[in-house]
């Protein structure tokens, strides 16, 4: 049976607690006895009142002194074995001399002998901390002892053997030692940590190679692993413990750089027996340890293993294939998964087996990168001709090899076979998942990476990407809406966007691309029924419908502005996809691509008035044509309006007019009678629904004119005309009317009265105008309670207008 804490330790604690029990029972007995005489003593030998002092110290733990006893007393105890260590390295190193050899001697045995032995003493008279200070003296000694000997016994020989003699020595001395004292936690850590060296100077002495040193590495951390596991005492365990961790990784750190610098198999031998050692180290250190420490052991003797088995099939290899060697010994180690193995090493050997694949991949790819990404430089230069290979439409280059896609291919078979057949001991469910997910992005980059590698034909590269997007769409339309759908959906957007990029070089290929991308999206969104595929498949459709009519404008041989007009024909697809269908969940992702396409041919006709117009006002009547549904006449009819008003505006400053009220006025009386007739039978309609559009049609034109005309006549007018309309809205509570008119009355004013302020401003001194906006912002902070007061006031009686 295992103890923990050990017998010795478990029995000293007993000790103490019953010391303590006992130690209590006598205080509780004396309070006892002393009640007990209280209470027969006549009534006129009671003591009154009872003190109140006393009770408290029979019933209450005894008064703490200000510093606690033990804690000074230690720190007394290590100043003063401090002290004596260094009076002894100063004896050692600067009154050695003045001594014959047999006084030295003399000296030093018997201050070691009487250091060693004065803990027993100690110990007996129950001073464990003194014992303690004094033993930790006695191993200093002991040192220095050692060191001495080779000075006067031994000067000739060599030292670095001296060295691994003596500190082994030291070893066996301070293990006897603690275990003869063994109340004393010291000398057994300490023997630990002196263990670390002789094996080491030993190796060093011989003139060992690199091998060698790790060997002694190793064969140290062996040693520390069975006294982590069966030592005496935590602290041996922990230190043990440290101590393993340190020199086991440095061993395994050069038995790796070892491998990895072998020319050959042969040469790399050595080094994978160095390193398998190490990994069997690990595993039986961790075989039955706690998870915290399983799992990183795990891990370590996982890709000790590896680097051992692949640093063997990769000697000798170019670096791309000897890559492929580490993946495939770091596939291997998923094997532990189904072997009976505690659970916190199956997790550590995954993790080792997952980083390994991960580096592997992580090397690999930027070779699918740049085939996915390389054909945006053809934005530079369109349609400068079909190259020959796709290498030549890439604009940028990497090494090209054909361990990449194997790499890639490996890793998303291994992927694929942990989805395919996942362990039942893992209930983690998500993990398979993810095993799918990564199994099909990179099954999809091994693909593109062999394209890239083989330098295919160019239109062979189209014809194998399209290939893969329809792949992906239709794999993405069957599938329920998981995560391996979102997956190969993401995938394939990211491919259709490569590949239309790639489409640029030739102007055949972009049509043929476009074309074959509208096709494979609608019929993808048409097949699909999943709730989150769907739409986005539909939306996929409309863009590269975009795409394709701004293409066929271009090879027609008409500017962006005539081009303008062809993308609005896909908007019309989309207002009449939307009023037949039936599904919301597609049709207003739908509509929302078409006012997108809308948006494009609104950018495209920019540069030229006239074609601005006209587009504005097509779309102007693609939205009416929206607005007819009920469930879009409110955003779509007011789209609407604002299209025609700005095509209006644009129509009039690209004929030159100068007096646009000639234009806007009566469309403005028209729209307001009809505004007003609708208000009359609907009073519950805005006032920006009935007016807004007959006020904004005459006002914002006259306006812009206003500020460009020299004269007093135009802005005279226009400031007269807002202030009445302004004063009618107050007047009949409406909001559009206030408004419009309002803010068309400040630009119109501010503009008249710009030049004077400039003027004032110029003709006041510099220091006014800060002095002026302070005192504004000292007057709306003294007053800002009222001022909030006021706008709240002003906001509730705007909300009530209508």
């Amino acid at each position: 049976m295992r103890h923990v804490p050990p017998p010795a330790e478990e029995l000293a604690l007993l000790d103490r607690e019953l010391a303590q029990l006992d130690a209590r029972r006598a205080q509780l007995l004396n309070r006892r006895s002393w009640l007990l005489s209280v209470l027969h003593a006549p009534a006129a030998q009671q003591p009154f009142p009872v003190p109140a002092a006393p009770a408290r110290q029979a019933f209450g733990p005894p008064a703490r002194p200000a510093a606690p006893a033990h804690g000074t007393q230690n720190v007394l105890l290590v100043l003063g074995g401090l002290l004596l260590a260094v009076a002894a390295i100063a004896f050692t190193l600067f009154s050695w001399g003045e001594m014959g050899i047999a006084g030295r001697s003399a000296v030093l045995a018997a201050v070691t002998a009487c250091a060693m032995a004065a803990p027993a003493v100690l110990l007996g008279r129950g001073l464990p901390s003194t014992a303690e200070a004094v033993a930790v003296l006695a191993l200093v000694l002991t040192v220095l002892d050692a060191i001495a000997l080779h000075e006067v016994a031994a000067p000739g020989t060599d030292g670095l053997a001296f060295t691994a003699v003596a500190s082994a020595v030291l070893t066996v001395l301070w293990v006897l030692y603690g275990l003869l004292l063994g109340r004393l936690r010291t000398p057994l850590p300490a023997a630990v940590v002196a263990g670390q060296l002789p094996l080491v100077f030993t190796a060093w002495a011989a003139g060992a190679s690199a091998t060698g040193f790790g060997w002694a590495l190793l064969v140290t951390a062996a040693a520390d692993v069975l006294a982590a596991r069966w030592g005496r005492g935590s602290g041996v365990r922990v230190t043990a413990c440290v101590v393993a961790w340190l020199t086991g990784l440095i061993a395994m750190a050069l038995g790796l750089g070892l491998s990895v610098s072998a020319d050959g198999p042969l040469a790399a031998a050595a080094p994978a027996a160095l390193l398998l050692g190490g990994a069997g180290v690990a595993l039986f250190g961790v075989w039955r340890a706690p998870r915290e420490l399983a799992v990183p052991g795990g891990f370590v003797a996982g890709s000790a293993a590896v680097a051992a088995v692949g640093g063997v099939l990769g000697a000798g290899l170019p670096w791309q294939w000897a890559v492929v060697a580490y993946l495939v010994c770091g596939a291997a180690l998923a094997a532990v998964l189904r072997l009976p193995v505690p659970r916190p090493v199956v997790w550590g050997v995954t993790g080792a087996s997952v980083a390994v694949v991960a580096a592997a991949t992580l090397w690999a790819s930027p070779v699918p990168a740049v085939v996915l990404l390389g054909p945006s430089s053809l934005t530079v230069d369109v349609w400068a001709g079909a190259p020959e290979g796709i290498r030549d439409a890439l604009g940028l280059s990497v090494p090209w090899s054909y361990a990449s896609p194997v790499v890639l291919a490996l890793a998303a078979g291994l992927a694929g076979a942990l989805y395919v057949r996942w362990p039942q001991a893992l209930r983690e469910k998500g993990g398979r998942t993810a095993a799918g997910v990564v199994a099909s992005v990179l099954g999809w980059c091994a693909a593109l990476a062999l394209l890239g590698v083989a330098d295919v034909p160019f239109p062979v590269a189209l014809g194998a990407e399209l290939l893969l997007v329809a792949a992906l769409l239709a794999f993405a339309a069957r599938r329920g809406a998981d995560a391996l759908a979102v997956t190969w959906l993401v995938c394939a957007m990211a491919g259709a966007m490569s590949v239309g990029l790639l489409g640029l070089a030739a102007e055949p290929a972009t049509h043929v691309v476009c074309a074959t991308l509208v096709v494979m999206f609608g019929a993808g969104a048409a097949r699909s029924r999943v709730p989150v595929v769907r739409p986005v498949l539909a939306c996929g459709c409309v863009l590269w419908a975009v795409a394709a009519a701004c293409a066929t404008g271009a090879s027609l041989g008409w500017s962006a502005p005539h081009a303008a007009p062809l993308v609005l024909v896909v908007t019309a697809a989309t207002v009449l996809f939307g009023a037949r269908s039936r599904v919301p969940v597609v049709s207003v992702p739908v509509e929302c691509a078409g006012a997108f396409a809308a948006l494009v041919a609104v950018c495209l006709s920019l540069t030229d008035a006239p074609f601005l117009a006209l587009v504005l006002g097509l779309s102007g009547v693609l939205a009416t044509a929206s607005a007819m549904r009920p469930e879009r006449r409110r955003v779509a009819g007011w789209t609407a309006a604002g299209l025609f008003v700005a095509a209006t505006w644009v129509r009039l400053a690209a004929s030159g007019v100068t007096d646009p009220e000639a234009y806007t006025l009566p469309v403005s009386v028209a729209a307001f009678v009809v505004g007003h007739l609708r208000r009359r039978r609907d009073p519950a309609v805005s006032s920006w629904v009935a007016y807004g559009p007959a006020l904004s049609m005459t006002l914002v034109p006259s306006l812009f004119v206003a500020w460009g005309d020299p004269h007093w006549l135009r802005p005279l007018l226009l400031g007269l005309s807002t202030l009445v309309i302004t004063l009618a809205g107050a007047r009949l509570r409406l909001q559009a009317p206030l408004v419009l008119g309002g803010s068309v009355l400040a630009l119109d004013g501010l503009h008249e009265l710009a030049p004077h302020v400039v003027q004032v401003f110029d003709a006041l001194p510099r220091w006014a105008p800060p002095a002026i906006a302070g005192l504004l912002l000292l007057g709306v902070g003294a007053t800002y309670e009222q001022r909030l007061r006021d706008a709240r006031r002003v906001r509730e009686s705007f909300g009530r207008m209508r």
